[in-house]
């Protein structure tokens, strides 16, 4: 009778691991995200912290109309990533539902506020830094390898996709937080390049060592744009220029640093880091917001003050009726319309915007090795 309990109890798991498995092998790719607000897709609700987008009227463009953590009227990034992937939209780490066949989806373990380095967001309190957040991806693999053994996981994740988001905090909650702040005293701004982009090599060094070898690497959005900075720093709508002469020292440097980071760990054969020019793709919608059908590209469609760009986004805020028509849903983050034009140009953007080649390109080349593989 004892033994068989033990088939009883053991069986169940013992089918749940061989379906895993034979999942893992047929499913789309993975896909991982780290970084900020503009790529969180709700880490931060699980935490006690300012720095979160779970509130009404967040999410008021999604088919439930659910504030899920997500800084957007709808859809973020990944999500848009995942579709053009054929994925589901991934959960965030910290959501008690990954688990069991959810994994083999992939995860995200964004948490908004956070920066390059750790002081970034301080102010925020309970966010997951960077170093955390690679803490996290190390133990999602341990528990995957749980489930589906180390060689199966190592595979998941070599093959996947990863994102990565992270600068325009270390920036604005930062460097230019405050007058005269502690980091602004300590470096120039060449200097202070310098030196996020030193933490940053380290940064994405291990997320190799981690398995990455697919990562977007995108670089820092038109920080002096947006309307917050411009509620504080703008009479006329003219983006802030301090703030975009910091953006426009460190893009350049960052696909530097990419192309650097590639002849280290794979030469020309394989190109595991992808850099993306956001300030150069939002310039566009910028520049000449009719072209891409939107009706403002300076205030934001949520948010109260001058450009609607003072404070939070709440049910008491000033919204505007057509999201669709704003490039900017809130402060500081872009409307969904506005991220599906941006991940437009992932899929097939020219090597101005994205390099040494976009999406589409990879993930052909990817399915070509994926076929020669499997004959």
């Amino acid at each position: 009778m004892a033994s068989c309990m033990w088939v009883a109890l053991v069986l169940p798991a013992v089918v749940l691991c061989l379906a895993l498995v034979a999942r893992s092998e047929a499913a789309p790719r993975a896909f991982f995200v780290f970084g900020d607000s503009l790529v969180d897709n709700g880490n931060n609700n699980y935490l006690v912290t300012e720095a979160r987008a779970d509130s009404p009227p967040y999410g008021i463009d999604t088919p439930d109309h659910r504030a899920t953590g997500r800084f957007s009227n709808g859809k973020n990034l990944p999500d848009i990533i995942s579709e053009h992937i054929g994925s589901e939209p991934l959960l965030p780490y910290l959501s008690p539902e990954l688990d069991g066949e959810k994994m083999l989806v992939g995860a995200n373990f964004a948490s908004a506020g956070v920066g390059i380095l750790n002081d970034t967001g301080i102010q925020f309190a309970n966010i997951i830094h960077i170093a955390k957040q690679l803490r996290y991806f190390a133990q999602y693999q341990r528990r995957l390898s749980s489930l589906i053994g180390p060689e199966q996981t190592a595979r998941l994740v070599n093959g996947a996709l990863v994102l990565i988001t992270l600068g325009g905090n270390d920036f604005v909650n930062n460097y230019y937080l405050v007058p005269y702040s502690a980091r602004s005293r300590e470096f120039s701004l060449p200097d202070y390049v310098t030196y996020i982009l030193s933490e940053y090599k380290q940064i994405l060094s291990q997320l190799y060592d981690l398995g990455a070898r697919r990562v977007l690497v995108q670089g820092v959005g038109p920080i002096g744009c947006v309307p917050a900075e411009l509620a504080l720093h703008s009479l006329d709508g003219s983006c802030d220029r301090e703030l975009q002469r910091a953006a426009e020292m460190y893009n350049p440097r960052l696909m530097e640093l990419i192309h650097e980071l590639n002849s280290e760990v794979g030469g020309q054969q394989q190109q595991v880091f992808i850099g993306v020019n956001t300030q150069r793709i939002h310039n566009d919608f910028i520049e000449d917001p009719a072209a891409y059908g939107f009706a403002t590209a300076t205030e934001a469609c949520c948010g109260q003050g001058r450009f609607n760009g003072l404070g939070l986004c709440t049910m008491v805020s000033r919204l505007c009726n057509d999201r669709d028509a704003y490039v900017f849903w809130d402060a500081f983050h872009p409307t969904e319309r506005a991220n599906r034009l941006i991940v437009q140009q992932f899929m097939s953007g020219s090597l101005d915007v994205i390099a040494p080649m976009n999406l589409s390109t990879l993930l052909a080349i990817d399915h070509i090795k994926s076929l020669q593989l499997h004959t």
